[in-house]
This record gives C-alpha cells, structure tokens and sequence, in this order.
C-alpha cells in the first residue's frame, strides 16, 4: 500500500509539472519570445523571480520522485515464504533485480529437488543401483560443501538421510501425524547412510552404500541467500535484505542504517529479540515449531537424530549468526542443525564451525546465549532467564 501511495504522489507531481512547464513558457513570452520582442522593455525583477521559483520547484519536484523507498516482493519456494526486500529509487531497477532472484530460485527448487525429478533424484537412483553418476559442476561443489559440513559435525546433520525423512513423511509440504514403522527405522540405521560414504571425484559422485539418499533441504536455502544476493550485486542493488523462511542475510544498509530484525520465539508469536544484519551477515535458526505434527500431545518435528532415527529432543530453538565470510548464507543454514540436534552439547558444535554468534532456547525454556551475540540482542525484559555462555 505504501509504495502504490508513493506511485500515485508521484503521478500527481508529473500532473503538477505539465502546468509548471506552462507557466514557465508563459515567462518565457514574456521575457522576450516573441516578434516584437525587440521593442518591448526588459521584464521586472519580480518576473525573473518568479520564473526562478517555478524552476526550483520543478527540480524539488523531479528529486522527491528519486526518493529511496523500499520494495517487496513476496514467493513461496523451497516449501516456504520467500521474501525480498530492496532500498532504492528506482521500482524499474528493484523489480528486475527481485524477479531475477525469483527466478533463479525457481531454478534451484527445480534442480536439487530431493523427491520430483530433477539432477539430485537422478543421482540418488544411481547410487541405489550402485552405479556412479555424471553431475553438474555446482551440485558437486554443493555435496563437497555438505559433506564437509556434515563430517564436521559428527554426521548429526547428514544430508545422506533422505530415506530417513521420507520414512517421517517430512519430504512433502504436507504430512501426516503417523509415527514410521520402527522396524523400517531400525533397518536404516543398521545401514546407517552417511554423506562420509559418499565419493566425488571431480564430477563424478557415487557411493558403496545403496541406502544413501541425499537430501539438500536443510542446505539448499542458505545456498540460495548466497545466489541471490550474488545477482542483487550484479544488477546494481547495493541494499537490500532477503528472507528464506527465516533463513535471512543482508546486502548493505536501509538509508545509512543497519537492517533490523527479530528471531522468533519459539512457543509465542512475538519475537524473542532482535538485532540489526550488517552487509554480508546472514542468520539462520533451526526450530522444533516450523515443520511438525503432534500425537498424543507429543511433538514430533523435522530434525532428525541419525542416532536414534528419531525426531531430536532438547532444544526448541537454535539461531546462529555467521559473520560477513564467503557462503555466509550457506553456513547460516546448515551448520545450525547439528548444534540443534546436539541438545545441551550445542556450544562444542558451533565452536567446531567456528560460530561465535549463537541462541539456543532449550526445551525447558532456559535461554542460552553466547557472549558475542547478547552484545547484539536486544532481548524484552519480561524474557527470562537468558544464560551468557563462553
């Protein structure tokens, strides 16, 4: 609504200038654009005046149309609401930019899906058959990345798991409150896929274990924030913020200032503080309330504990803040999973990534924050308690 107001003040500025631009060609006559303009007398200093005044109010005019404003788009990709935003003055040049994110985003969805056809189910029915497989240069570098990240992680977040996911049914954007087959996940983790197992050599990925499954949903929405902001810059967008379903990262400032947001409470619907995003800094949170059923007033969510093949307990809630690096948005999604499903062992996971900037509400409620990131928050004051940690 605010940018069609600004839109509309605009239009009626253009209105103005057609009459302004009347008027000055009204003084122009006077001032001598006419046959007999030889023997008419010099014009008064009142009507220089004025002319002057109609010329400085259209430069005013021209200028406030140029005002930065900010412009949104809105999209639902990669399961989730995606949401640009852009500080600028031309709407023309931000909703090229958007749409080209969009656009590459739709690419992406479509590419590394992990379920309809696309590169990644091509590569894991190769593997099931024990067979190797050709892949593009980006999704190899993409699986070098996740498997370093999950080794580093003691495979807590393995991307390997896709059968595991599918056997909770959390593969589709709709599931179903239905506990899985205990044998079945019993027989998975006898089989115990890990993205260890997983062999790429140059282009060429395959692995000796058939029950991998490769599943890029808890890393392909960090890789995203780093393509788009990479095409915001290429377009000539200095400022601007993109949101992944709470996956965010910053590209320079709103008007001079830092670009603000809030991390969410994970049982209220207020944020549980918030912070300003320098450019090139990107958060990301893991949370037990974003995709989950319940039964028998049990909640059972999205992250999975490879170790018992069942959903993780312990924490909420766990957001990181990685720091202006190359693949900040990338990091800012993947590593903020094994810290989650690590429970009360989360700091020695993010001190393994080398994040400093951390928030993990535990599922008592307890608040933990490490030092670093508390000199950033801004917490309400009838949030309690919150626990500073090294």
């Amino acid at each position: 609504m605010r940018r069609r107001v600004s839109s509309a003040a605009c239009l009626a500025r253009r209105g103005s200038l057609v009459a302004m631009r009347a008027s000055v060609a009204g003084a122009a006559s006077l001032w001598g654009d006419h046959p007999s303009s030889a023997r008419r007398p010099e014009p008064g200093l009142a009507a220089r005046v004025s002319a002057w005044l109609v010329i400085a109010a259209l430069v005013l005019l021209l200028s406030a149309c140029a005002r930065p404003q900010l412009f949104h788009q809105e999209a639902y990709v990669f399961g989730t609401r995606v949401d640009l935003t852009v500080y600028g003055k031309s709407h023309e040049q931000a909703a090229s930019a958007m749409a080209a994110v969009l656009q590459e985003f739709d690419r992406l969805h479509q590419a590394f899906h992990a379920w309809q056809p696309s590169q990644l189910t091509a590569l894991n029915d190769a593997i099931a058959a024990g067979e190797a497989h050709e892949v593009s240069d980006e999704l190899a570098d993409l699986l070098r990345d996740a498997r370093q990240i999950a080794i580093d992680g003691d495979g807590l977040f393995d991307p390997a798991l896709g059968r595991l996911i599918a056997l909770w049914g959390f593969h589709s954007d709709e599931f179903e409150p239905v506990r899985p087959d205990p044998d079945a996940i019993q027989a998975l983790l006898d089989a115990a896929p890990r993205m260890a197992e997983v062999e790429i050599d140059g282009n060429r990925v395959s692995s000796p274990n058939p029950a991998v499954q490769i599943d890029l949903g808890g890393y392909a929405k960090g890789y995203a924030l780093d393509r788009a902001v990479a095409i915001l810059r290429e377009r000539g967008i200095h400022d601007a913020l993109v949101n992944i379903g709470g996956n965010v990262m910053a590209l320079g400032s709103k008007g001079g200032t830092p670009w603000r947001l809030g991390i969410q409470h994970p049982r209220e619907p207020r944020p549980l503080a918030t912070l300003p995003l320098y450019d090139g800094e990107a958060i990301g949170t893991s949370g037990d309330y974003q995709r989950f059923f319940e039964i028998d007033g049990e909640r059972y969510a999205h992250l999975l504990d490879p170790r018992t093949g069942q959903p993780a307990t312990g924490t909420q809630s766990l957001t990181v803040l990685i720091t202006p690096r190359d693949s900040a948005g990338t990091w800012s999604d993947a590593t903020s999973k094994s810290p989650f499903i690590a429970g009360d062992d989360w700091r020695d996971h993010t001190r393994r990534y080398g994040i400093e900037h951390v928030l993990r509400v535990a599922d008592d409620g307890r608040i933990e924050v490490t030092r670093a990131l508390r000199a950033r928050l801004q917490i309400p004051s009838d949030i309690r308690p919150v626990i500073v940690v090294d």
